[in-house]
């Protein structure tokens, strides 16, 4: 088993972990573990994009599903349990001979790989939306979007953490890294529902999409940020602006020097003739990217975003794209089912007294995730007629970048689990409501027409034509 034995060489934690069980016995919980991981998100995909809700949500609750909340078929040992909890484990006990005694150290490894996994899936998704995110799109928005970006952020950032450490006594890091959830907006999702209605182009829409993008690129330095505050378990205000500078010098350095390496990448992209010469060389630049990121204290998908940025302006974009797509494929569901799969729900279940807590905060984060960017739309100026509250609406779904920041506060430790929770039911609903929401604040066009003068001019001009078509 030469891949596992390069595994453990690079993980000290598996190593241990495997060392008294069988090789074999962890590669078919991996294996298992992959099958489960797969066929949640493929359901919870499909379902979800059947009733017009993004396949990411159907994934996240696919995890849910196969997790710590409900079957118990994928769950991990810093949630609290053990190998009596997986029903993988118990599965390979009862089929393939695995013995009591080597099942915990399965556990342990099969966990360890499957999070591994995970965390290449998010490097990846990063380093997708940094490619799908148009710099020339982003700088012609004007400052409209640049406003209501700024204040979508701002607000529910502030609101979020003052609030959770008033009202519910939360320390610092945590109470930050929640309010940061709270900064995203889901620009895949309130497009699609935009071009649906016929408004992806209107001055509205056009608002919303900017704001969206820039929000994203906010967002990600937010996180890199609180991330890399939530290792040290406390907030340093020296360290704070160290990160902020270094995270934005980072970001604007890898695009200024965009323009030079452009031409390289692609002159060594024309040379290679063998198969992916296209794809293997821009997945080195996002790892490497990734490295330096890290190496400055920063979070690894930050330079994975940047890397996507600065390969978004090739001439190979598009073609790259493309080659990316089937890599995120099987990567990224990991990354959301295991962030589904180790939310447990039950700390939000009404029924138990000591829920109460989680439930309030989940309800706390609710309102300050929609009104935190409702308010957005009052930021417009210069626009009068401008449809404000179809702004600000525009701007509440969190989808799979508010999924990010709780993947990432749950992996770094930072977050309990009712505040956990809490912030994986802040993006359901969020996402659940916006559509809805947006279809009723944008009226249809086709029956947008109200006006009883227009209406009777409309009348008489249908009524002429067939005669001045005699005539």
């Amino acid at each position: 088993m030469q891949f596992l034995d390069a595994i453990n060489f690079s993980f000290p934690l598996l190593a241990i972990a495997t060392a008294a069980v069988d090789s074999s016995m962890v590669i078919a919980a991996v294996l298992l573990s992959l099958v489960v991981i797969y066929l949640a998100s493929k359901v919870g995909g499909e379902l979800s994009n059947r009733v017009g809700l993004p396949p990411v949500l159907g994934e996240l609750v696919g995890g849910v599903v196969v997790g710590l909340s409900v079957l118990h078929l994928l769950v991990f040992p810093e949630g609290g349990t053990d190998s009596s909890n997986s029903l993988i484990i118990s599965f390979l006990q009862s089929t393939a001979g695995l013995s009591p005694q080597a099942a915990e150290g399965v556990f342990a490894a099969q966990s360890e790989v499957i999070s591994v996994l995970a965390e290449l899936g998010v490097i990846i998704l990063l380093f997708e939306i940094g490619l799908e995110s148009n710099l020339k799109d982003l700088m012609a928005v004007g400052p409209q979007a640049f406003v209501v970006a700024v204040v979508g952020v701002v607000v529910p950032f502030a609101a979020g953490t003052i609030g959770l450490m008033t009202l519910f006594g939360i320390s610092a890091v945590p109470a930050i890294f929640a309010g940061a959830a709270l900064t995203a907006t889901s620009i895949g999702i309130t497009s699609k529902v935009l071009s649906e209605l016929g408004r992806l182009n209107s001055r509205e829409g056009q608002i919303i999409l900017g704001a969206a993008i820039i929000d994203d690129v906010l967002g990600i330095i937010v996180l890199a940020v609180v991330a890399s505050l939530a290792k040290d378990g406390e907030v340093d205000v020296t360290k704070v602006i160290y990160l902020i500078v270094s995270a934005t010098a980072f970001l604007l350095g890898a695009i200024l020097l965009g323009n030079v390496f452009n031409k390289t990448f692609v002159a060594i992209v024309d040379v290679l003739k063998t198969r992916g010469e296209l794809v293997i060389p821009a997945i080195i630049f996002a790892f490497v990217m990734a490295y330096l990121a890290a190496a400055i204290q920063l979070e690894a998908i930050l330079g994975a975003f940047a890397a996507g940025l600065v390969l978004e302006e090739t001439d190979k974009r598009k073609e790259l794209q493309k080659q990316v797509i089937p890599i995120a494929d099987m990567l990224v569901p990991i990354f959301f089912v295991t962030v589904g799969a180790k939310t447990d729900l039950g700390v939000l279940n009404p029924a138990i007294p000591s829920n109460q807590e989680g439930l309030m905060m989940a309800s706390f984060l609710i309102l300050v995730a929609i009104l935190g960017k409702v308010v957005t739309g009052l930021s417009v100026f210069g626009q009068p007629g401008i449809n404000r509250l179809a702004i600000g609406v525009g701007m509440i779904p969190r989808g799979e970048v508010g999924l990010v920041f709780a993947g990432v506060g749950a992996a770094s430790g930072a977050l309990s689990k009712p505040l956990g929770a809490a912030i994986i039911m802040m993006v359901i609903l969020t996402t659940f409501l916006a559509p809805p929401l947006l279809r009723f604040v944008f009226p249809d066009p086709k029956t947008a027409a109200t006006n009883p003068e227009q209406l009777i001019l409309d009348a008489v001009s249908a009524k002429s034509a067939p005669d001045s078509q005699e005539s």
